[in-house]
């Protein structure tokens, strides 16, 4: 039997972007574009040339898509391309003997010295030949015979039979069309090309049971459903809800998680099930199925769709823990082990135990979310998945995504960075991030750094700013400040955000010094919002808001994970950075400190927005609508609180008129 070498002809090696070695599909959506990458070299001194081959779900192959060297002598080779329909596709690259480029520099070398020089120009006019049969009839093929015809062509100067072939039309055609020999394929990388709300898009989290009346405090999903309009005229996509269904009353949390609860108290929406049902039932306070149908309608109307929260667990009520007590560990005493995160404690919820009868919750998950995919959802934010066993989730998600590729995980998992990344790579969509407690220029260097490098190939952040269990250090000091600072960084540096209801009403008071819980949390109590008022004494920033995310929506850079590039500013305070999609250029400025005011210079790397090094553009302020002229060198000057940040929409590009542009 006859081996495949292990290395081809001409050796294609790394490829990238690779999961798990090309176990796992890289991942995008479509339209997006990302850069493939490869080592390709041969022996000796002869040239090669690369190109990416895409294939479609179809299995059809794309158009042919050349590399470049990335830089010279690096033997690094990459490209970028864009898929456009959702589905699996493949990726390959193919390395190839270039013999053209080999004459050429050839060429170059020996007939200005005029070494052999009849002989390699008979060689090219061989080549450029061949060469022509490759490109289609028509004015193409014409030029290439027309270059082949007068290298071989001795009644001409060595100089006319020359510059013929190295015309910028010929090169042009050639590059297009090239002479391939010593075809070497590298395997088939695989792709999977998901809808665009798998990475761009923004959150909003809220509770339907505050959303009241005077009459009657506990919200239903009808009254919830009037917070609906607010929340998307603020450019909203996405509105998430906690756990809507009935909630246990054994060991039930009253205010500020105490272990006691009044007749009154609501508990814990993430402590699910009670004699009302379970995972697929609603709580009776919010009204029926036919109301939350009526809700996913009417966010569907104001073009949002609704997100909801998928919670594996139970509380000490829930029908499963008669029905199914092998899915719980059982004490020496007979007893179940309620869920503990030291020094946390949820005494009012009961954990699951998968290694029983995993097949049996697997099945039992599958069915609970087809439930609610029929009743009009199809995103779930998926409550701690790194506390249950990744190959459950992996099944749990295979299973969905087969026959409904377009349905949407978001894992809530704030644990170790292998747990994370893996989570991300058997098949959630979206994650959770350190993004809430990334607050220093270095910090958020380094972690979106990281975020937009190789692991952008199967992890894509969802920047929430603030949840209902963490209220950072740095928006309960900073004041309404540190609240624009961070909605800021969160909706420009990520193309997926979030916030957590009340954000817009900068809520930063903890429930003690030194610690992420607020104060009277809305997870243990109703928390109603006088909206209309906060809004006319002027205490919202909601406008903020809803500028970011209509500035989101109009530039495409924004809408990006993988363009992202910090810029040089000689203050640790100020943080600069671009991202650049086409034509679209956005550079953001941001004072990351919400106490002063602060001064910068701000150096712009250039050629990375596109531009030269010593071009002026006109920058066009999304914020407040200013224009500026800016060059590679610019004075900034940020206050909290009036202008904390610089969005910059980058224009068109003017002759270099002077020196540093003051902003």
């Amino acid at each position: 039997m006859r081996r495949t070498p292990a290395i081809g002809r001409v050796p294609v090696r790394d490829v990238r972007p690779a999961v798990e070695c090309g176990r796992r599909p890289a991942k995008a959506v479509a339209g997006e574009t990302f850069e493939v990458t490869a080592t390709v070299f041969r022996e000796g001194h002869d040239a090669v040339g690369a190109n990416v081959v895409l294939r479609d779900p179809a299995g059809r192959r794309g158009p042919w898509t050349p590399m470049r060297e990335l830089s010279p002598g690096s033997d690094r080779w990459g490209a970028e391309v864009t898929p456009d329909v959702t589905g699996r596709w493949t990726f390959r690259v193919e390395a190839w003997s270039h013999p053209l480029a080999t004459w050429r520099h050839t060429a170059s070398v020996k007939v200005p010295a005029g070494i052999d020089t009849g002989l390699v120009l008979e060689e090219g006019a061989e080549l450029y030949e061949r060469a022509a049969a490759g490109v289609p009839r028509g004015p193409g093929r014409d030029l290439v015979l027309a270059a082949a015809r007068a290298l071989g062509d001795d009644t001409l100067s060595v100089h006319h039979r020359l510059k013929a072939a190295l015309s910028p039309e010929v090169e042009d055609v050639i590059a297009r069309y090239p002479l391939r020999e010593l075809v070497t394929a590298s395997d088939p990388m695989p792709l999977l090309v998901e809808r665009e709300r798998a990475l761009y898009g923004s959150w909003y989290e809220f509770f339907p049971r505050s959303e009241g009346t005077a009459e009657h405090p506990h919200g239903t999903f009808r009254t919830a459903a009037r917070r609906l309009k607010a929340i998307a005229d603020m450019g909203f996509d996405v509105v998430y809800l906690p756990p809507i269904h009935p909630i246990g009353t054994t060991h039930r949390k009253g205010p500020n998680n105490s272990l006691t609860a009044g007749p009154d108290d609501v508990g814990v929406p993430w402590a699910i099930g009670s004699p009302e049902g379970g995972h697929d039932a609603v709580h009776p306070d919010l009204g029926t199925l036919e109301d939350f149908d009526f809700f996913v309608a009417e966010a569907r109307r104001h073009g949002l769709e609704v997100a909801l929260d998928f919670a594996l667990q139970c509380s000490p009520d829930h029908p499963w823990v008669e029905k199914h007590p092998e899915w719980f560990h059982h004490r020496p005493d007979g007893s179940i082990a309620y869920a503990e995160n030291p020094p946390k404690k949820y005494q009012d919820i009961y954990p699951i135990a998968f290694d029983a009868d995993m097949d049996g919750l697997v099945a039992e998950t599958l069915r609970i979310l087809r439930h609610w995919m029929a009743h009009g959802v199809r995103i779930f934010r998926v409550d701690n998945p790194h506390t249950k066993p990744v190959v459950f989730w992996e099944r749990v998600i295979a299973g969905i995504n087969r026959g409904d590729p377009d349905v949407i995980f978001l894992a809530e998992a704030f644990t170790r960075p292998a747990m994370m990344h893996t989570l991300a790579q058997t098949g959630f969509q979206q994650s959770y991030t350190y993004f809430t407690w990334r607050t220093t220029k270095q910090e958020l260097t380094e972690y979106l750094t990281e975020l937009t490098g190789e692991a952008a190939a199967y992890m894509r952040p969802n920047f929430f700013a603030n949840t209902p269990d963490i209220l950072h250090a740095y928006l309960q000091h900073g004041g309404r400040p540190a609240f624009e600072v961070r909605a800021v960084l969160a909706a420009t540096l990520s193309p997926a955000w979030g916030i957590y209801s009340g954000y817009e009403l900068c809520e930063n008071t903890p429930l003690k010094e030194g610690g992420e819980e607020y104060l009277d949390s809305e997870k243990y109590q109703l928390r109603p919002r006088g909206w209309e008022a906060a809004e006319r004494e002027g205490r919202s920033i909601a406008p903020l808001i809803t500028r970011l995310n209509t500035i989101r929506r109009r530039h495409v850079a924004l809408q990006r994970l993988r363009n992202l590039h910090f810029h040089h500013t000689d203050n640790d305070a100020v943080l600069a950075y671009s991202k650049r999609t086409g034509t679209d250029t956005v550079v953001v400025v941001v004072n990351l400190d919400p106490h002063h005011t602060q001064e910068a210079t701000v150096s712009l790397d250039m050629p990375r927005l596109g531009l030269d090094r010593h071009q002026s553009v006109p920058v066009h302020d999304e914020l407040t609508g200013e224009t500026y002229h800016w060059g590679g060198t610019n004075y900034v000057r940020l206050t909290p609180g009036r202008a904390p940040a610089h969005v910059l929409h980058v224009g068109r590009s003017t002759p270099r008129i002077g020196g540093p542009a003051a902003s």
